[in-house]
């Protein structure tokens, strides 16, 4: 098993090589048709009807949309986790405006700089690309309206961590949007190792329950989710982890892999025994 450290190290420098990658195919490990040389598959939506959309910071790492189930509001503050180079970050400040503000977190200098970039180019003065990891968000406490992310949570080791960091800066009555992938059953050893594969955010995801479980218990209300859709590896891919007899095994063994969107919100109070309000 991949200590902590080890899977972080390998995210930012799989990470690292996209956010460097040059030509027309920046396509990203978490959703994409080559993840610095593994194919896994492609669980991107399309951005281009979106208000706000940037080509030059859409690099196919997404699973969902999570912006369409956000209710950002104009004058909002919003987070954006894993941003990348930028691309929900520029769809949420089309909704924010130029009263609100939008905050992107990435763990790989590469992304942030890339980010930095395009923001620049774009002539965007309130939007901020911060270098620092989910589980220690470098963003002050209950000072967030909305937090976003697209596929990058199931790349965070310590999930319960992560979202009580997203509790910890969202504002009371705060929201989140988050677009990841789950599982339903259990995926082969030989997958749950895979390098490429938890790269490719189907090795680190969790049961759904489990998800959803972490959750409740970081003091969320009203959790949903808003969209579900199975994702199928190919044979192709599958085959690289397991053999015929293996792979048929996990065919009938009725595991499923699904992108999901979930929404839920921070309680506008946080009393902790009764009178304490």
């Amino acid at each position: 098993m991949k200590s902590d450290h080890d899977i972080k190290s390998m995210v930012r420098e799989k990470y690292g090589e996209i956010a460097i990658q040059q030509g027309e195919s920046l396509n990203s490990c978490c959703g994409a048709e080559n993840c610095c040389g593994e194919d896994i598959a492609d669980f991107s939506e399309s951005y281009s009807d979106l208000s706000g959309y940037v080509e030059a910071a859409d690099m196919g790492l997404g699973c969902g949309l999570p912006t369409q189930y956000a209710t950002i509001q104009p004058g909002d503050t919003v987070l954006d986790l894993g941003c990348g180079a930028g691309n929900d970050v520029f769809v949420a400040r089309s909704i924010t405006g130029v009263e609100g503000k939008v905050i992107g977190v990435d763990m790989t200098p590469e992304m942030i700089d890339k980010a930095r970039s395009n923001a620049a180019k774009l002539g965007y003065e309130n939007v901020d690309f911060r270098l620092g990891e989910i589980e220690a968000l470098p963003v002050a406490g209950s000072s967030v309206d909305v937090v976003i992310s697209n596929c990058v949570l199931n790349l965070v080791p310590d999930k319960a961590k992560a979202f009580a960091e997203i509790f910890r800066v969202l504002k009371p009555g705060g929201r989140f949007s988050i677009s990841d992938i789950v599982l339903e059953g259990e995926l082969p050893e030989e997958m749950q190792s895979a390098a490429a594969l938890y790269a490719g955010c189907v090795a680190g995801a969790l049961q759904q329950k489990i998800y959803l479980g972490l959750i409740e218990a970081n003091g969320f209300e009203n959790i949903r989710i808003m969209k579900s859709q199975a994702i199928t590896l190919p044979d192709e891919i599958v085959n690289r982890y397991l053999d015929d007899t293996q792979l048929r095994n996990f065919r009938e063994s009725g595991t499923g892999i699904y992108s999901i969107t979930v929404s839920a919100e921070k309680p506008e109070s946080q009393c902790c025994e009764p009178g304490c309000c």
